[in-house]
């Protein structure tokens, strides 16, 4: 029995013993999260949230006032370009192009008459020049005759008389013939107006049908037949029969903060993931990218708001799909990953790893003041870098800062332009002992795994 406990107390010793020495050695060190300096494929990726919407769509409003006689689509119909959609009432319309057509041809016959009349009037004005020039030959017969002293002076006065008379009569057909001819002008005058009238009536007559601008897809439906519609005028808006978008080409359009919007360009690569349709994806590319900065909480332009309120602004980026999808429609919620900058094979770390350090300072004596992590020291302007894991000359890990430059920054790393190579192991945390930790300091990596949240924690 003593033997066991004699023992029991050996071991308690040693454990004893070994505690105090682990106690010894770890005393002094910083446990500290690292990670190595390794090459791969970066991109920064700008997010935006917004809907999808077609590149082309329209409402299709009414273009004549009355009742809807018959709507010939529903909601979510595919049309093509032509097809009727509406009619509304065309009493009145149809009236009008039967009542101008009934004008129309009475204005063509009395434009026929015309040219009767102008006709006979050509015939009587050849009449006159045939009476005129066999007057013409009687009248120098006459004078020739009485100069002679054969003819009497009253015959001769006779055959004078004659050809003044006929060639007034010339003058009259002639008058006759040019009013003939003025009122067949006047009359195909008339016509023309009458035509142009018809023209009128029957575009009048047309409105009253809803034809489909191009192929699309019926996305809204607002009316019903026997509704009124009626035309907008001036600031009334009029009523919307339908909206009619064209989902051959599809965009998303999206918000994107206005921090971020410096960055995005026309025609950078997006992903486009929709909320409706989980694990799906569609490619696309920039096409808009807008110039006037929206307010976040009612979405109306800043030059429009008369509140004067400072509030996050957001701007209106458009994203044109690749390719069309049939699941795709408009106003489903959409997620658009826009890359705005991309480098491959290129040195990166972890994020977290940057830290700013402020070098010592000159003291007035010429020695050196000791360094501070602060960035507010008064005369020395902080670095940006990183803390690497080295080896002094007893095999201790020690921590050395080491400025770097940095590149394109991704989801959790950024890229390295200097200052480390591959394959260094660099401090990544935890964030409170890397904010906090000095140059030289010993260091331990901590390989305790994080606790795993259970229940409601």
């Amino acid at each position: 029995m003593k033997k066991i406990i004699f023992i029991a107390l050996g071991v308690i010793v040693a454990s004893a013993l070994v505690a105090v020495f682990v106690y010894k050695q770890q005393s002094g060190y910083t446990k500290v999260l690292t990670a190595k300096v390794v090459r791969q494929d970066l991109a920064t990726v700008v997010s935006g949230t917004g809907q999808i919407r077609p590149k082309t769509y329209v409402n299709v409003g009414a273009t004549s006032f009355g009742r809807i006689t018959r709507l010939m689509v529903k909601e979510g119909d595919h049309v093509k370009q032509g097809q009727i959609l509406a009619t509304v009432e065309s009493v009145q319309p149809e009236a009008n192009v039967e009542a101008q057509k009934a004008s129309i041809a009475a204005a063509k016959t009395d434009i026929s008459s015309y040219v009767a009349a102008e006709k006979t009037a050509e015939a009587t004005v050849a009449h006159a020049k045939a009476d005129l020039e066999q007057k013409k030959l009687d009248w120098d017969r006459a004078q020739s005759l009485y100069q002679a002293g054969i003819v009497a002076k009253q015959d001769f006065d006779a055959k004078k008389a004659a050809y003044d008379t006929d060639v007034a009569s010339l003058q009259q057909a002639e008058a006759g013939l040019n009013q003939a001819k003025a009122q067949t002008e006047s009359a195909r005058g008339h016509l023309g107006t009458q035509m142009a009238t018809l023209r009128y009536n029957q575009d009048a007559l047309s409105k009253t049908v809803s034809i489909a601008p191009f192929d699309g897809i019926v996305t809204n439906l607002p009316v019903r037949e026997g509704e009124t519609v009626v035309v907008g005028i001036q600031n009334a808006e009029g009523s919307t029969l339908m909206t009619l978008a064209n989902m051959g080409v599809i965009t998303a359009e999206v918000k994107v903060d206005e921090t971020d919007i410096v960055n995005i360009k026309v025609g950078q690569s997006a992903e486009v993931t929709v909320d409706a349709l989980p694990g799906k994806s569609y490619k696309g590319h920039v096409t808009l990218v807008g110039d006037q900065a929206l307010l976040r909480s009612t979405g109306v332009a800043t030059s429009q708001s008369t509140t004067g309120t400072e509030e996050a602004k957001d701007f209106k980026v458009v994203v044109t799909l690749d390719e069309s999808s049939p699941e795709l429609r408009p106003g489903l919620s959409t997620t658009a990953k826009i890359t705005t900058a991309q480098k491959a094979n290129v040195l990166s770390l972890p994020i977290q790893a940057l830290t700013m350090f402020t070098p010592p300072r000159p003291a007035s004596n010429g020695n050196v003041e000791a360094a501070s992590v602060s960035p507010s020291s008064a005369k020395t302007k902080p670095v940006q870098g990183v803390y690497v894991m080295q080896k002094d000359a007893r095999g201790k890990q020690r921590a050395k800062f080491v400025p770097v430059t940095t590149g394109i920054t991704g989801a959790t790393d950024i890229e390295i332009l200097s200052g480390l190579t591959e394959g260094q192991e660099i401090v990544t945390g935890p964030y409170k002992t890397l904010r906090g930790l000095k140059d030289g300091a010993l260091l331990k990596r901590d390989t305790a795994k994080p606790a795993t949240p259970t229940g409601n924690a």
